[in-house]
């Protein structure tokens, strides 16, 4: 199978509110003193050819910090609309990409080898990729270009979860010794592994 050229972007999402935590969790830091947004970033920028953060609007502060750390910045208007907004308006800002890697930024877990695992998916001609850890699929999740249709149409709530649960066929599961791709930062509990 021809390896698949062109840049592939990796989109990490970072325009929540963090309601759930109870503050700005995007900011908060780490044990090794990151801010957990820019741990995300840090384990996905090297996998990808360029790194989008879509923040909302107001988020100067952690654009700066996502700056610093290499990523473009891109504030999403609509971004308290739901998730939906904010994946589309990166998908839109790179129509030449040949593929997309969507990752959380309170993910702050995934190891570098997982998402190159998923952008060496995309580079082998997979539609769709995704980690899987222990039989559970995680993230982050790859998308090839010929999705950018779909993805730059979505609105509201409505994430890349619609067309992974419709076309389950096409994903290739890249298997990974991290539980790291099932690990999302909710509450301050979850920093600690443990649940509220």
């Amino acid at each position: 199978m021809p390896v698949v050229a062109g840049e592939i972007v990796g989109i990490l999402l970072a325009a929540g509110r963090g309601r759930r935590f109870g503050g700005d969790k995007l900011q908060h830091l780490l044990p090794d003193g990151l801010p957990l947004a820019v741990a995300a970033a840090n384990h996905l920028r090297p996998a990808c050819d360029r790194l989008i953060a879509v923040l909302r609007p107001g988020a100067e502060a952690l654009g700066e910090l996502l700056g610093a750390a290499g990523c473009e910045t891109l504030v999403c208007a609509d971004a308290d609309l739901g998730m939906g907004h904010s994946l589309a308006a990166a998908i839109r800002a790179t129509p030449d990409a040949a593929g997309w890697v969507v990752a959380l930024a309170d993910m702050p877990f995934i190891a570098t080898a997982s998402q190159q695992s998923v952008v060496a998916a995309l580079r082998n001609g997979a539609s769709l990729a995704a980690t899987e850890f222990q039989g559970q699929r995680g993230h982050p999740v790859g998308f090839a270009g010929p999705w950018f249709a779909q993805l730059s149409q979505f609105t509201g709530d409505q994430g890349a979860k619609s067309i992974l649960q419709a076309h389950r066929a096409q994903i290739t599961l890249c298997a990974v010794d991290d539980s790291g791709v099932l690990r999302d930062v909710d509450t301050p509990d979850d920093l600690f592994g443990r649940s509220a």
